[in-house]
């Protein structure tokens, strides 16, 4: 079955949605005050069941631990999927704003952290729910049924465990996946491209071992401490020197822990380590890379064990569907205006594990950018210069703790967006194959 491309009229959809703007700014500021860490979701999770029950939805909780599931069937015709992600990051706010996190959680290792909202999840969340009540309140408008996914833990990659937990057999299959992910860039701005649109990404865990002594001897020890700094100066040749010029990886150490106080040699070093891909070959190397590179310095240091890798969690690249995408860009260009659409010219490097769902269900999926910083910001700069040379270095991006999209005018741009992008499926006349 393909998708015809077709003009569709999104007004209908859009109907009211002005009015429901201070409820949706109130969901927002209430989802920012309260983040939740991966997996542990629940008060969101409960908020999200509690609105989808009251907008007329048949809902499934604990998908995947503390996903939520909406299914809202409209007659006959095809199957959407609309996914949002739930949860938040272990990062201490400081964006001064009045509905500012000071949240707490346990991570897994059982530390108290700071919670925030530093990658906009509450803002996906908020404009999917916008988008289900419009669904529900127009049912004239569309025809169909449409899959409404509020997913856990997309920052560990949980996708998979929706999946696990029997998501294939207990819902509507879809025939498309559609999601989005706000961005540091100016409102009214959305990129996507077709194919490859973010990078692969995996992470691990690695334990070096050394043999513990007095700081005053280090003769008598073999220090995991040096052994690491060693891996860490070592890793930073795999993508210029293992990685063609052509080709895009990136390998991260975002964290190096070791010893307790300062004229001990420890037992053991661990780092963490992300390593980003965009083809299969090429993480095939990087992978091949960073483990011949930790197994090596570790014989160099004379170590007494082998190093240990504990893999952590993996997202495949996110690939849109080129004929998907061709329908998507068309009818968010004709809703939103020209001038607000843009091919993005190059992969992401940030990852996501959205995909999961339309590869295990076999379908196209597309995924886009949005906007949510202040416009003033950038004031002075092209938006087709955002193309080539990236965000400025003066706007926060995802994951800083000054991270802060507007959301005033972002959330019902938000919204239109996913409506826009599911209105060629829900508002067609015909079934392409029928």
């Amino acid at each position: 079955m393909t998708v015809e491309t077709a003009v569709t009229s999104v007004a209908p959809l859009l109907s009211g949605l002005d009015a429901r703007l201070p409820e949706l700014l109130a969901l927002y500021e209430d989802l920012h005050a309260h983040p939740e860490l991966s997996f542990q979701e629940f008060r969101t999770a409960g908020v999200v069941a509690g609105l989808l029950r009251a907008q007329g939805w048949e809902v499934t909780e604990g998908v995947g631990r503390t996903g939520v599931v909406g299914v809202l069937a409209n007659g006959p015709g095809p199957v959407v999927l609309l996914r949002a992600d739930m949860d938040a990051l272990p990062v201490k706010e400081e964006t001064g704003l009045p509905y500012a996190s000071t949240a707490t959680g346990t991570d897994p290792d059982g530390n108290e952290v700071p919670v925030m909202h530093a990658c906009g999840h509450d803002m996906h969340v908020t404009c999917l729910l916008g988008a289900t009540g419009q669904l529900a309140a127009h049912r004239e408008a569309w025809h169909g049924t449409v899959v409404a996914v509020f997913q856990p833990a997309e920052e560990i990659g949980g996708a998979p465990a929706m999946i696990e937990d029997g998501f294939l057999d207990r819902f509507p299959r879809a025939e498309v996946c559609l999601g989005q992910h706000v961005a540091p860039a100016p409102v009214g701005f959305f990129g996507t491209r077709p194919g490859p649109v973010m990078a692969a990404s995996d992470n691990f865990r690695v334990t070096l071992f050394g043999r513990g002594g007095h700081g005053s001897s280090p003769e008598t020890a073999v220090d995991p401490v040096v052994l690491a700094a060693a891996v860490v100066m070592r890793l930073q040749t795999v993508v210029s020197r293992e990685i063609g010029p052509a080709q895009t990886g990136v390998v991260t150490v975002g964290s190096l822990h070791a010893g307790t106080k300062e004229n001990i040699i420890p037992d053991t070093a661990e780092l963490w380590i992300n390593v980003r891909s965009t083809t299969p070959a090429v993480r095939d190397r990087i992978l091949a890379a960073v483990t011949r590179i930790v197994r090596a310095e570790a014989v160099a240091s004379g170590a007494p064990k082998e190093p240990e890798f504990t893999p952590l969690n993996s997202f495949p690249v996110t690939a849109n569907d080129a004929g998907a995408t061709a329908v998507v860009q068309d009818s968010l260009t004709e809703v939103l205006g020209e001038g607000r659409v843009f091919t993005l010219t190059q992969i992401i490097t940030g990852s996501e594990d959205f995909g999961t769902f339309g590869t295990a269900l076999g379908v196209p999926s597309v995924f886009w950018h949005f906007g949510g910083a202040d416009p003033a910001l950038y004031a002075d700069v092209d938006p087709d210069s955002l193309l080539e040379d990236g965000l400025p270095d003066t706007v926060p991006a995802n994951h800083s703790p000054h991270f802060a999209p507007v959301p005033g005018p972002t959330i019902p741009l938000g919204v239109t967006a996913l409506l826009a992008a599911a209105a060629p499926w829900l508002t067609r006349t015909t079934v392409p194959g029928a």
